[in-house]
């Protein structure tokens, strides 16, 4: 018998399914993604009440701007008072508040001290534009594209969420989850106009 032709004693090697292979790369994918998050998280921590809130540029839904334009920086803004609404046209809490930020919006409206600005979160314009007709809201709106605007406040614990923030551009107020009346909200809003 020649060596070529002796039996082999070594075990044949099994490949691993290409189906466990996916699996293994997706999972590390994902926790890649979670170690990225977390990087980007720590290089721009939550905003806190009290902090200077980064400038940030809202391009409006047509029909949708802030005295006629298209889009608005909110280092623009600084002397007024600006409430962030963030919501979604699939967010029933969004839904529930809805009215009430309209009513606030039109009581200070006149006014021209503070702005109201609706920042749509991970949305479609049909739907976002159905959502607007619907509640009847006249506030400036428009998408957050690319969701650099909530990155800014880096919260994104659900919609709705809301920030006021005072005339010199800093953070006073935070508010997770849907205000429960226009009272509520005027009553955060109310002390930054009468400078407390």
């Amino acid at each position: 018998m020649t060596p070529a032709s002796e039996p082999s004693t070594a075990p044949a090697r099994r490949s691993i399914p290409l189906w466990i292979q996916i699996l293994i790369w997706l999972g590390l994918i994902g926790l890649l993604a979670v170690l990225l998050l977390g990087i980007l998280r720590s290089e721009h921590p939550i905003l806190r009440v009290g902090s200077k809130v980064r400038d940030f540029t809202l391009s409006f839904y047509d029909g949708y701007g802030y005295q006629g334009a298209g889009q608005v920086h909110l280092a623009d803004l600084r002397g007024k008072v600006i409430l962030v609404n963030f919501w979604a046209s699939w967010c029933q809490p969004c839904a529930d508040e809805a009215a009430d930020l309209e009513t606030a919006w039109r009581a200070y409206q006149p006014g021209g001290r503070v702005v109201f600005l609706g920042v749509d979160y991970v949305d479609t314009e049909p739907e976002a534009r159905a959502y607007l007709q619907k509640y009847t809201v006249s506030y400036p709106t428009g998408p957050d594209l690319g969701t650099l605007i909530s990155q800014i406040f880096n919260r994104n614990l659900g919609v709705p969420e809301t920030y006021v923030i005072d005339q010199q551009g800093v953070l006073r107020s935070i508010q997770i989850g849907p205000f429960a009346s226009a009272a509520d909200i005027q009553a955060v809003v109310d002390p930054l106009l009468a400078g407390k």
